[in-house]
């Protein structure tokens, strides 16, 4: 397992990025958490295998529909949690 740290920058806010990031997580079955910045951004810590995991970073340059992803950094993660579920915080 590989846990990564995830920011998402551009328009994300109030467009259900955090509720789509949810369901493509579960989809892949990543756990971890998603929540809103105050600066706009959107935080992703996402944990799982590291094809599963390439899968979903993919996925979050890109986002739902309504979103426009202008940046994407990814940094590992070096807190020590277990994640069980995936959760929108």
């Amino acid at each position: 397992m590989k846990t990564v740290h995830v920011l998402v920058n551009g328009r994300v806010q109030g467009v259900y990025f955090r509720a789509f990031t949810q369901k493509q997580a579960v989809k892949l079955s990543v756990f971890g958490f998603v929540r809103n910045k105050d600066d706009g951004a959107v935080e992703i810590v996402a944990c799982g295998n590291p094809d599963k995991l390439e899968k979903f970073i993919n996925w979050c340059h890109k986002g739902p529909l309504l979103a426009k992803v202008k940046d994407v950094i990814v940094s590992e993660y070096t807190r020590n949690e277990t994640f069980t579920q995936f959760e929108i915080r």
